[in-house]
């Protein structure tokens, strides 16, 4: 063997592969990135912990907003009070969905005698997009049941409901519009070229691939939501914010708001990382 055959055969094994020196440079990378997050956010703590207790009113504060005594006295029944919020949540879902979904599709028709629905569609998502949230809840749950009423019909756990679902239809609506103009028209094409009519390419072809793309999406609607239940307090169910109002207006203590935020942060939280989650995952497979 020559010296050049075995310069070359020794060549791979004394030099690492470019793609190994890459993922050990990353993985460096990522470690003193890793490093560093974790000591800022310790010396943001530290100066947090340390520096907020100095301050002169801290003590009328502490007693104020983060009462033990309080807290545990009125936590369960927030708690108790929460499950009317997910309740109104679990019912408010299928009527958003079903409802945007069909939004989404009057205005994504092409027909030109459909043109009406399509007018509605649009109207509809200008209309409840630009009202705030509560003044929707106002109108609606405090109008509707001024028309006198018969029980249960002046019930405003109702005509919240209506409120939310009316609000939320529209941007879910705008947000499924997004998924089914996401679809490349060459697929339509196919579809059609296949002998599929108009509505079942929709059916088939369209419409799996739209609700796929827009869920992280529409996740974050639905945390968005479960916060915004909170906002029919105003009209008079006692969910846990306005629970939250009885136990600071009876104890002169704020500490029961303090319950209910940390509540709401026990659903919004995972909720919000799972979304972050499914994003990511998207963004992976289209990568």
């Amino acid at each position: 063997m020559t010296l050049q055959e075995k310069t070359n055969g020794a060549a791979p094994s004394a030099a690492p592969p470019r793609a190994a020196r890459r993922q050990a440079y990353e993985a460096r990378v990522r470690r003193r990135s890793n490093i560093i997050a974790g000591v800022s956010t310790t010396l943001v703590v530290l100066a947090i912990v340390t520096l907020v207790p100095l301050a002169p009113g801290w003590a009328a504060v502490k007693k104020s907003f983060f009462n033990a005594e309080v807290f545990a006295q009125t936590f369960p029944r927030l708690v108790q009070a929460f499950l009317w919020d997910i309740a109104i949540f679990l019912w408010s879902v299928p009527l958003i969905t079903v409802i945007a979904l069909a939004i989404a599709l009057a205005r994504d028709t092409k027909n030109p005698a459909l043109f009406p629905l399509k007018l509605f569609g649009i109207l509809y998502t200008d209309i409840f997009r630009g009202i705030p949230v509560i003044l929707v809840v106002y109108l609606i749950g405090f109008g509707i049941p001024g028309l006198g009423l018969p029980r249960p019909w002046n019930s405003p756990y109702i005509w919240g409901t209506v409120a939310l679902v009316l609000t939320y239809s529209a941007y879910v609506a705008e947000i499924f519009r997004s998924g089914i103009e996401s679809i490349h028209d060459s697929q339509r094409a196919a579809a059609a070229s296949l002998g599929l009519s108009q509505s079942d390419t929709m059916r088939f072809v369209v419409l799996p691939q739209a609700i796929r793309r827009v869920v992280p999406a529409n996740m974050n609607m639905l945390i968005a939501l479960q916060k915004d239940v909170a906002l029919l307090s105003f009209i008079g169910p006692v969910e846990v914010l306005r629970q939250a109002g009885v136990f600071k207006s009876l104890l002169a203590n704020f500490t029961p708001y303090v319950g209910a935020a940390l509540i709401f942060l026990s659903v919004t939280i995972p909720a919000t990382r799972y979304a972050d989650y499914l994003i990511a995952r998207q963004r992976r497979e289209r990568s």
